[in-house]
């Protein structure tokens, strides 16, 4: 499989088969549709393969998150909300699918893991970054609301509390602070190879039972909810007039005359 997202058999050091998704796209894997639908076929054929372990990687940086000069150029030419449609539904489900699927995956990332990208390492089972990692929300700074399980999936890992202040605030947060919140399960220079040795060293019928059973069908069905209730706000804020002087600030394009 080419194109924004490549994918691999290799096997673990005990044999059983690791599916590798590797985001590859250019603009520091941006979520665009092209990457997203990329990777909505990449899980399709993890479920076809039968792997029961995948690792997820990236470039230089993990992912930048949603690309918001296509957010705002979509804003300038009153189409914002339907960019939004070819985009953040796509992120959601994908997050929903690695959090429901009887695989166990392990996000190894580098560098950015910004906005929406960071749901992926939120979904994930185990994490390794690279001493240089990190992620930022972004939300308030540009005036989106929260998409990928920022509010969805990021209370069920560090407490709602903890999940609205670092929105309020969009901290970032590097590695050891990751590290400690629980976010990551390892640090090391070389995240994809710890990555495949900690999966390397599961019980994977224990493990996968142990997942089934923390996201039963209740808590799956209650993260949809929540994911589908992101959308919404993202959908209805994206066209405000003060998001798109948000994001103007951001790309350093307040004196740029709108489309017409």
């Amino acid at each position: 499989m080419t194109g924004p997202v490549t994918t691999a058999i290799r096997p673990l050091a005990s044999g059983a088969p690791c599916f590798h998704i590797a985001l590859d796209a250019p603009r520091s894997n941006a979520l665009e549709p092209g990457l997203l639908a990329g990777l909505h076929a990449a899980l399709d054929a993890l479920e076809a393969s039968g792997a029961r372990v995948a690792l997820l990687t990236g470039g230089r940086n993990f992912s930048t998150g949603g690309d918001v000069a296509r957010f705002h150029d979509a804003a300038r030419t009153g189409t914002a909300a339907a960019y939004a449609d070819e985009v953040v539904p796509r992120l959601q489900d994908c997050v929903s699918r690695m959090v429901a699927m009887p695989v166990l995956f392990a996000t190894a990332a580098r560098g950015a893991i910004t906005g929406g990208s960071a749901g992926l390492l939120f979904a994930s089972d185990l994490t390794v970054l690279a001493p240089d990692a990190f992620v930022q929300p972004y939300y308030a700074t540009v005036g989106f609301a929260p998409d990928g399980g920022w509010t969805a999936l990021l209370p069920e890992r560090i407490g709602a509390a903890a999940a609205q202040q670092w929105l309020m605030l969009d901290g970032r947060h590097g590695a050891d602070d990751l590290h400690r919140m629980g976010l990551a399960t390892a640090i090391d220079t070389a995240p994809e190879t710890r990555a495949l040795d900690l999966l390397n060293t599961l019980n994977l019928d224990a493990a996968i039972t142990t997942k089934g059973l923390i996201w039963d069908a209740a808590r799956r069905a209650a993260l949809r909810d929540r994911l589908a209730a992101e959308t919404t706000a993202f959908r209805a804020r994206i066209a405000l007039e003060t998001t798109q002087a948000g994001m103007a600030r951001f790309l350093g394009r307040e004196q740029e005359t709108p489309h017409v």
